[in-house]
């Protein structure tokens, strides 16, 4: 039995995701500094109710709770389950990493399955749980981006409000407490974890700091260094921040007239990247005798290689254009 390219390439590229997943999992060190870093998250995040499992009466809905409550005691085990938690909240999803690790899976045996009967061969089934991995950490990324883009749109007038509650009187951490209670998410989660790890025993500028790291702004990175040179040296803090607050929304502002002005390039870019590949898939699955050439022959294969190339270039070209620092 011979197998085509595809099989082929499909099996190499699954054998390589789980080589590679399998050398990082046993090459990852653990240190007693990540170790202490992932209990003090779990009293950062937000409280979560613990009540006993009921049955709701729905087989589906019952049965997926019962796998989640079984995972979740298998995933406080590993290291990675508190970086996972940390990536869903930074992504704005509701979901506990053992409901994650679930619906990733599920839809991975679903893709393969699907893949296997589509294509006649069992290395699909692998094919479709490393591609619904790959996916769902791209999937993260662009939640991630989101949640951040809404973040930095929402700081000046965060640190407006920050301002005027120390000009009214308050401590920085009152401030933070207040920011907290009255702006709205995904801001306000930020600065209520804060808050609850300054309540903890965590130093203001370790709380700050730890914004930091979980949210990647320049614009936040600019107001913890004000902050803290302010903390060492002095100075009227809420005149500083206003400085600040009005440096952002320029930015912001700035950033959102870019966006307006490379609106059409960028989604002219996406699809003109994207069609290509879609106008395979719809010809494969209508008329595969029309398409069947292009992945059995070996010119096929070479086309099939210039145009990859070249949408690739295309495509990095389009992004470096529309892509424009403040």
């Amino acid at each position: 039995m011979t197998l085509s390219i595809p099989a082929i390439a499909a099996a190499v590229l699954s054998a390589g995701t789980v080589m590679s997943l399998t050398v990082w999992a046993a090459g990852r060190r653990v240190t007693d500094a990540d170790r202490v870093a992932a209990r003090l998250s779990q009293y950062g995040r937000p409280a979560e109710t613990v009540a006993p499992r009921v049955l709701t009466g729905n087989p589906v809905r019952d049965l997926i709770e019962t796998i989640t409550s079984a995972l979740t005691p298998l995933l406080a085990r590993s290291s990675h389950t508190g970086k996972l938690a940390d990536d869903l909240q930074k992504a704005d999803l509701k979901l506990k990493s053992s409901e994650w690790v679930l619906a990733v899976a599920g839809t991975g045996i679903a893709l393969g399955a699907l893949l296997g009967l589509r294509f006649g061969t069992p290395v699909m089934l692998l094919v479709g749980p490393a591609a619904t991995w790959l996916l769902s950490g791209v999937f993260l990324k662009f939640r991630q981006g989101r949640r951040a883009r809404a973040f930095n749109n929402q700081l000046g007038d965060t640190i407006t409000l920050l301002s005027n509650a120390l000009k009214a009187g308050y401590s920085f951490a009152q401030a933070l407490a207040s920011v907290g209670r009255n702006a709205s998410p995904p801001i306000s989660e930020e600065f209520s974890r804060a808050v609850r790890e300054i309540a903890l025993g965590i130093s203001v500028d370790d709380a700050l700091n730890h914004m930091v790291q979980r949210n990647k702004s320049e614009d936040f990175d600019l107001l913890v260094t004000a902050v803290q040179i302010q903390r060492v040296v002095g100075g009227n803090l809420a005149e500083i921040l206003d400085t600040i607050a009005y440096t952002i929304r320029e930015r912001v502002r700035i950033q959102g007239e870019i966006r307006t002005l490379t609106a059409q390039a960028r989604v002219s870019g996406i699809i003109i990247t994207l069609l290509p590949f879609g106008l395979a898939g719809v010809l494969e699955v209508i008329s595969p005798s029309y398409f069947g050439p292009m992945l059995t022959e070996n010119l096929g294969h070479i086309f099939l290689g210039i145009g990859i190339v070249s949408i690739a270039i295309g495509a990095a070209a389009v992004n470096k254009i529309v892509k424009i620092d403040v």
